[in-house]
């Protein structure tokens, strides 16, 4: 059975009348028609009337209303009474009489029942004819007796505490049935509203083509940012896509957006200026990433073209893709050239230093406690530069860190242009109680041409034009890949002098070597005890996992590199080494070195350096070291961890960025910079400076 809007008067009457039998009573019928508006509104204010929300409170009416009770409640009576000045009692009494007998359709079912007078029962297809009513009673009459049928015994229970009647229990099923499938049917609507936007958003994601970069959108500033250039990265997206369309506009003839957008870009760039932080935007920033914002909102309406717009941002990137190689071969090459240079400051002092060191009389050039230089009970150092500021940090960090200084001797090694300057620094700042002796490579006899490969290599008419040929090329973007390798440094003997130290200090048994770009920050005493386990050279491994390995160093499509060496090799590190000179001269290390470097005359094995050569001298002749003895990478990497620089017994600054050029990283300068004096007359005068 269902309900639905619309009461049927002639059906009921046809039902109650058998066919058409006696007209009085549809006539009776169709007066009460006309007598219930009338009863509607004049009840109107005395709330007489049945709304559907009355259909709510189900459970309480029915409570309310006794089984089989047809009498009139105080709404009809009192409807009644408002009703009576224009019919007369006999008349109201034949009405009364006449829907008293209505069964289901009469008022006081209805109201029983909280149905609404605008509702009506329908059995079937139709209620035309006698048939059609006839099956609606029995439909009514099945659902009644399935309904008694399923409740069993705890519907008799329920209607003995209750009141109800089995007919209330099938309309109240039938409705909850009839929300049940609305509820259903609403779900239904609502997954099928979902789909269709979830394959309406797909089809737009579609027509983007690429990915999204970062947590910032080029339409609006996304607040959950904590990026501190998220504001700045935002304007320079709005500003290439205002140059995107800037193009389509000029393209589709739009001057009136043309003008609008150029506009617009010219003062986010202005805004913009040299920032990289939000809080370096001029306060105007805000306003104008607003303002672009609206134009380019404006411009996508009116412009955008998935295929144009994509177009245009892929030349775009090409454009900067190629911007991005060249700007990195000009900083390749700046760095190289960088490194290769003298700071003014540090040639002024050198400059200084020498003038003031030959002035002395010879009685005053010489260091105090020369009887420790050969002494193999004492911590002998080796340090070969020609920077003086550099040396001068080795020395001081290492002393200062010492637990006894007068136990520390250091031998440096410089060549003839810087040999007075150096003498006379340190003459002026001896580094506590410990020795200092400084010797010139150059007064190194023994150290020829004959006798060095490397020496008579440098003196080769091939060498020569490799390094000092007029109309070599002089930049990276002329093909010179190789400017690394023309750094003076290699020419000089003073780099190549770590493989003769029996040579050159020949009563040592065994010697630390520091490089000139390291920072000592511990006592480096224990090295000495460290067993190397009749290994040359202790060293710290400087290999990873697919990096400085031998096959980055050496060339092994040689056969002779690849019968001896193993590419996977781990390689090691110069800078901070302990050699023992005794196994050294039993080994016949610098022999070694020669064979190697003899074979290398047309650099075949290796290109020009000290670390290749290193590395195959000292192939399996190596002890590795804990890696907090010698942390490397200050010179190149930014990226290392600061507990780990603060732990390190040493710290090199290997790279381009050396820490006493403008172009040293800045986060790693102080660790050197706190072992300089800026206030000694002689670096005011020449203006070094923190």
């Amino acid at each position: 059975m269902a309900l639905k809007r619309g009461l049927s008067i002639s059906g009921a009457n046809k039902n109650r009348s058998g066919g058409g039998g006696s007209s009085l009573p549809i006539l009776l019928v169709i007066f009460f028609c006309v007598l219930s508006p009338l009863i509607f509104f004049v009840g109107r204010g005395l709330n007489i009337t049945s709304s559907p929300a009355d259909q709510n409170n189900d459970n309480d009416n029915d409570n309310a209303v006794g089984s089989g009770k047809q009498q009139l409640d105080w709404r009809e009576r009192l409807a009644l009474q408002h009703v009576k000045p224009l019919f007369s009692k006999e008349v109201i009494d034949v009405i009364t009489s006449s829907t008293a007998d209505l069964g289901p359709l009469s008022l006081d079912s209805f109201r029983k029942n909280k149905l609404s007078a605008s509702w009506k029962v329908i059995g079937g297809e139709t209620l035309v004819d006698n048939k059609a009513a006839s099956e609606t009673n029995q439909t009514v009459t099945v659902v009644k007796q399935e309904a008694s049928k399923g409740k069993g015994d705890n519907i008799s229970e329920d209607n003995s505490q209750s009141g109800d009647t089995p007919a209330k229990l099938a309309r109240r099923q039938l409705r909850e049935k009839r929300r049940e499938k609305r509820v259903a049917e609403l779900l239904q609507q609502d997954d099928e509203a979902t789909a269709r936007l979830e394959n309406a958003a797909i089809e737009r994601s579609k027509l983007v083509d690429g990915a999204v970069l970062g947590k910032y959108s080029i339409w609006r500033k996304e607040m959950d940012s904590e990026n501190s250039d998220s504001t700045v990265r935002l304007m320079r997206d709005q500003m290439i896509m205002a140059r995107v369309y800037l193009s389509i506009a000029k393209m589709k003839n739009k001057h009136d957006l043309l003008l609008e957008l150029q506009t617009h870009l010219k003062g986010s760039q202005r805004a913009l200026g040299e920032s990289s932080a939000d809080s370096d935007l001029h306060p105007s920033a805000p306003g104008k990433l607003k303002a672009m914002g609206q134009v380019l909102s404006k411009a996508r309406e009116q412009l955008y073209d998935c295929k144009l717009v994509t177009g245009k941002l892929r030349a775009m990137l090409q454009t900067a893709d190629e911007q991005v190689r060249s700007l990195k071969k000009q900083s390749t090459f700046l760095s190289q050239l960088a490194a290769k240079t003298v700071p003014n400051g540090i040639h002024c002092l050198s400059m200084r230093l020498t003038i003031d060191y030959y002035l002395l009389p010879l009685e005053k050039r010489k260091f105090p406690r020369s009887e420790n230089l050969e002494n193999p009970n004492l911590y002998h150092y080796a340090l070969f530069s020609d920077n003086v500021l550099a040396a001068s940090v080795v020395v001081n960090s290492t002393i200062m860190n010492a637990k006894d200084s007068s136990k520390h001797v250091f031998h440096l090694v410089t060549d003839k242009l810087n040999f007075g300057a150096m003498n006379m620094w340190f003459l002026l700042n001896p580094p506590g109680k410990a020795t200092i002796h400084v010797e010139n490579v150059d007064e190194f006899k023994w150290l020829n041409s004959s006798y060095c490969p490397v020496l008579r290599q440098l003196e080769s008419a091939a060498m020569k034009e490799y390094y000092f040929k007029a109309n070599h090329p002089t930049s990276l973007s002329s093909g010179s890949s190789n400017l690394k390798y023309r750094n003076p440094k290699y020419l000089s003997m003073l780099n190549h002098l770590r493989f003769y130290l029996p040579q050159v200090y020949p009563k040592l048994d065994k010697i630390l070597f520091l490089d000139d770009d390291i920072v000592v920050q511990k006592d480096l005493t224990k090295l000495w005890s460290v067993d190397l386990n009749g290994k040359v050279n202790g060293a710290v491994e400087t290999c990873g996992e697919s990096f400085h390995r031998f096959d980055k160093y050496l060339n092994f499509s040689n056969p002779h590199i690849a019968r001896h060496f193993d590419p996977s090799a781990c390689g090691w590190a110069y800078g901070m080494n302990v050699f023992d000179l005794k196994v050294w001269k039993k080994k016949d290390i610098t022999g070694i070195y020669h064979k190697w470097q003899n074979m290398n005359e047309d650099r075949v094995l290796w290109k020009l350096g000290t670390l290749p050569p290193g590395l195959i001298t000292f192939y399996n002749l190596t002890y590795p070291l804990q890696k907090s003895w010698h942390v490397l990478g200050l010179g190149y990497n930014p990226s290392i961890d600061r507990s780990e620089i603060e732990n390190a017994a040493v710290v090199h600054y290997n790279g381009n960025m050396k820490p006493w050029l403008e172009l040293a990283m800045t986060k790693y300068r102080p660790y050197w910079t706190k072992y300089i004096k800026y206030d000694h007359p002689y670096l005011r005068n020449c203006n070094l400076s923190e």
